[in-house]
């Protein structure tokens, strides 16, 4: 074994062992999704608080009809109770992990290095899991009391706060519970930190909920009359917002679905006029025809190694980075969400740069290459392919998305950058974001996944196997165990438009406005939570 493929097997093995651990460590986290249909439920909320002013009104009127339904406020609470009921089933698996966890540190107490990190990592995350928990009991309790359920509304504050002996045991749910147990107890309990308590610990329409109660008892009309005025114009806006979330994916996932059934029947038609250049059935076109590939699997082993995962998971976030946030002073722990989205987007140029290079230097003794590898053809119809994929990836996904929830149950993890886009407010920050997620993102990966990647295993693999095993590596390249079956859908989707469509812009589109869409969603549902 040369001494360069020793290097390779050891970086390997290192890449491996960072990549295992971050899916574990993605285990227990829970998934954007969960929050995201909470946001919603939020938004609904909102929206079935509106009232119309005038005849005008009628269009909102129906839409708010439409969209909140006729029962919003026991909608809302089964939604809460189903978030609840899991995130308690994932409190007692991360228990039960930390015991076993705790039971081999007894049995081996002189070796227990990585049995120590992987506790670390679990206790950090069931404190994430408890304050979860104490969020939607706080949530919960609200909606039932707006259900005229005030009974089962104190007894779930009561739970809440009887899992904690004294208030410090706790964050600040406790004092909150406390505060609401006595505005809806009868006779009231009004404690004097209560309006500061809900101001602080409560968001959105369970703020609005908690106030008005507080004021009726306080008998404080004028702040009642400014707070449901507030709410009726943060009603339509909520309207505004669900009816783009709702109504242009509806729209889009209609045409995907046409497209796709288009699509299948046409090849179920014609498959037996399959032609390897650009005849027969549309999904069928080059659908045999491999790229030639100058180069062995060493060298598609050393870019995805080296400058993938050692560049953009080893050297430049564990090397590079903090070096130079020493020498520079900076702790990005500090930073606001304008500096955190510019800290992620010159990290990402960074890893990319890193990629690239790598990439290049890997293949810059074949050049030229032969023709069809890195193809950019403007005057193409990559826009037709791209828009296409976007819409027939819409269907596919969202059903291995729904099949993915059930079998994860909320939990699994999910991009870190999307959690900070969905809580973010700042407009300079979300550009900068859109500019990682929906620009530099689909050129980095499409180049690697589509573009070198999956031309390269069609050296040792049908189009088809190089479609499957490039998605699936794409998938496991994002670091989250849940996201898998979803981003290797999209990617085998991606890689399917790139082999017909012989144009690296095609993919780069479709990749472009996923993320782009998912941005949106998250901007609109973010807005929509306080």
């Amino acid at each position: 074994m040369t001494l360069k493929r020793i290097i390779l097997s050891i970086l390997t093995a290192i890449a491996i062992a960072l990549v295992g651990l971050s899916l574990v460590g993605s285990w227990n986290q829970p998934q954007i999704q969960s929050r995201l249909e909470l946001y919603q439920t939020n938004l609904l909320l909102h929206a079935s608080e509106w009232q119309p002013q005038n005849d005008g009104d009628a269009n909102l009127t129906s839409a708010r009809n439409n969209i909140v339904g006729t029962e919003p406020l026991n909608t809302a609470l089964t939604q809460y109770q189903e978030a609840r009921d899991t995130t308690r089933k994932a409190i007692t698996t991360t228990q039960s992990q930390i015991k076993d966890i705790q039971s081999a540190i007894a049995a081996k107490p002189d070796n227990n290095t990585q049995n120590l990190a992987q506790k670390k990592v679990l206790s950090e995350s069931i404190k994430q899991q408890l304050a979860l928990q104490n969020e939607i009991d706080l949530r919960v309790g609200i909606l039932q009391a707006s259900n005229d359920k005030t009974e089962a509304a104190i007894q779930t504050w009561q739970n809440l706060l009887e899992r904690y002996k004294t208030e410090s045991d706790g964050d600040s749910s406790v004092a909150t519970a406390r505060v609401l147990t006595g505005i809806w107890s009868d006779p009231a309990q009004l404690l004097p930190d209560a309006e500061p308590r809900i101001q602080k610990s409560l968001e959105g329409w369970f703020r609005y909920r908690a106030l008005a109660q507080l004021y009726k008892l306080q008998e404080r009309s004028k702040e009642l009359a400014a707070l449901q005025a507030t709410e009726q114009a943060t009603a339509e806006k909520a309207i505004e917002k669900l009816a783009l979330i709702v109504g242009i994916p509806a729209i889009a996932l209609c045409i995907g679905t046409f497209l796709l059934v288009g699509l299948t029947v046409q090849w179920l038609l014609q498959r037996r006029q399959l032609d390897k250049a650009s005849s027969g059935p549309l999904l069928a076109r080059n659908g045999s025809l491999a790229w030639d590939v100058p180069w062995d699997g060493e060298i598609v082993w050393q870019v995805l190694v080296v400058g993938f995962f050692f560049v953009g998971q080893i050297l430049i976030p564990y090397l590079l980075l903090p070096v130079s946030l020493a020498v520079l002073k900076l702790n990005p722990a500090t930073f606001d969400p304008r500096e955190k989205a510019f800290y992620i987007f010159a990290t990402y140029l960074l890893l990319s740069a890193g990629g690239l290079s790598v990439l290049y230097f890997s293949i810059k003794s074949f050049l030229p290459l032969p023709d069809g590898w890195f193809r950019l053809n403007w005057r193409d119809n990559w826009f037709l392919w791209g828009l296409g994929g976007y819409f027939v990836a819409l269907p596919l996904v969202v059903v291995v998305s729904l099949i993915n929830q059930q079998l994860w149950q909320g939990q699994g993890g999910s991009n870190p950058i999307l959690p900070i886009v969905l809580e973010g407010r700042d407009n300079v920050a979300l550009a900068v974001f859109f500019g990682t997620a929906a620009i530099a993102a689909p050129v980095f990966e499409e180049i690697v996944f589509r573009g070198f990647l999956l031309p390269s295993l069609t050296r040792y693999l049908p189009v088809w196997g190089a479609i499957a095993a490039s998605a699936f590596l794409f998938a496991v390249a994002h670091l989250s165990v849940s996201e898998i079956l979803p981003l290797a859908t999209l990617g085998a989707v991606l890689g399917f438009v790139y082999t017909r469509s012989r144009n690296l812009l095609a993919p780069m589109l479709l990749h472009s406005l996923w993320n782009s869409g998912t941005l949106l969603s998250l901007f609109l549902l973010g807005g929509g939570a306080s």
